[in-house]
């Protein structure tokens, strides 16, 4: 997007183009996952850090990840898929500390 530089023989990108918000948190490293997830799977995405006065505004700032428009709908099924794969594998996950061990 914006902040890569066009090598020899790519495209520039549209300043014009449109951008929607796809994802934002408070948390910087959480938005850095979720960039390389969407990175990983062909969608370029653009961070934001959006820093607010913390004493006026409490509760506001943290980091937005944007996309083309045309990409929207697919990063969200991206991140939709992440999600459940991840809640999934918390739930096998589990164990039961107060179960004895199972022997071999």
């Amino acid at each position: 997007m914006a902040k890569r530089a066009a090598k020899a023989g790519e495209e520039r990108p549209d300043p014009n183009e449109k951008l929607v918000k796809i994802f934002d948190t408070e948390q910087e490293s959480e938005a850095l996952v979720v960039r390389g997830l969407l990175e990983s799977a062909g969608i370029d995405a653009d961070m934001t850090s959006i820093d607010a006065a913390r004493d006026t505004f409490a509760g506001l700032g943290g980091t937005i990840i944007l996309v083309r428009e045309e990409d929207a709908d697919e990063a969200r099924r991206v991140i939709e898929e992440y999600r459940q794969s991840a809640s999934s594998l918390e739930e096998t996950a589990e164990l039961d500390l107060n179960e004895p061990p199972r022997e071999k």
